[in-house]
């Protein structure tokens, strides 16, 4: 099975309720990413620490400024996708969507995203949290997607064997 038909074209903006947007992330996201990223960091290491290794506690501005550019060029290769939560006018994140291919056996797709802590329990979360699967199921063209962290549990996904 391939990740996606050649033919795919991702989507560029996916309007959230409320004012707010998500877009593809790139390098030049960082001074804004940065601090939503370490603001928030200590619960995002809770959630995706075991699974991932991020957000490692040590990280630089420019290690950071460097994974951007490595998901940027993973979004224009097709091989993953970071889509950047913001405000209309793009000048605040407030957190990020996945949407990659599957390291676990039994999905074409696995899905995750995060707030930052001011917005955790807000109407922006639950508006992601309604809008994300909605979206993914009319704009992407996957079967049997993977919600980590909604699905199953972070712990029960690496308990799954290895795709």
């Amino acid at each position: 099975m391939t990740w996606l038909p050649a033919d795919f074209v991702h989507p560029l903006r996916v309007d959230v309720p409320g004012g707010h947007h998500l877009r593809p992330i790139t390098g030049a996201d960082a001074a804004i990413d940065y601090p939503a990223v370490m603001g928030s960091r200590d619960r995002l290491w809770s959630v995706f620490g075991q699974a991932w290794g991020w957000p490692a506690e040590t990280m630089t501005y420019e290690a950071n400024l460097q994974d951007l550019r490595r998901h940027e060029a993973e979004i224009a290769a097709h091989q993953s996708f970071n889509y950047v939560l913001f405000d209309d006018a793009g000048t605040s994140e407030y957190g990020c969507v996945y949407i990659d291919p599957p390291e676990k056996a039994g999905a074409d797709a696995e899905i995750s995203w995060w707030v930052v802590d001011a917005r955790v329990g807000s109407a922006l979360e639950r508006d992601l949290d309604a809008l994300v699967p909605r979206w993914i199921a009319e704009a992407w063209p996957f079967e049997r997607p993977r919600f980590i962290g909604r699905d199953l549990s972070w712990s029960e996904w690496l308990r799954l064997p290895d795709a």
